[in-house]
């Protein structure tokens, strides 16, 4: 997945796909400040899913509030956040990798 505005760091050895879903009614803010040499920051409108790729030690500060001013609501490790895990769980994708399983199937209704 492409980040056009913000890559990660060229040094980062691992990432994963992360997915943060804005289930209020308010704006947030959602941040990633604890990796060095990168910066993340972007608005999320309520309701919005925000998929982007983070290293799996990245915390998701989530900020919202009214005008003039942010409160920190939560703060999430990026680990947390990820989705591909969820995918290979359902769809044996890791055993499929590995060799172990036997290729899916998909079937199609006429």
């Amino acid at each position: 997945m492409a980040q056009i505005f913000d890559p990660l760091p060229s040094d980062a050895e691992a990432h994963v796909l992360c997915c943060y879903v804005n289930a209020t009614s308010k704006i947030q803010v959602a941040r990633i400040s604890n990796i060095a040499n990168w910066y993340f920051e972007r608005v999320v409108f309520p309701g919005q899913r925000l998929v982007f790729e983070a290293m799996p030690q990245a915390q998701l500060e989530v900020h919202c509030g009214m005008m003039a001013s942010a409160i920190l609501a939560d703060t999430i490790l990026c680990d947390r956040l990820r989705i591909e895990s969820e995918l290979e769980a359902d769809f044996g994708l890791e055993a499929a990798d590995s060799g172990d399983a036997e290729p899916l199937a998909v079937a199609v209704a006429d």
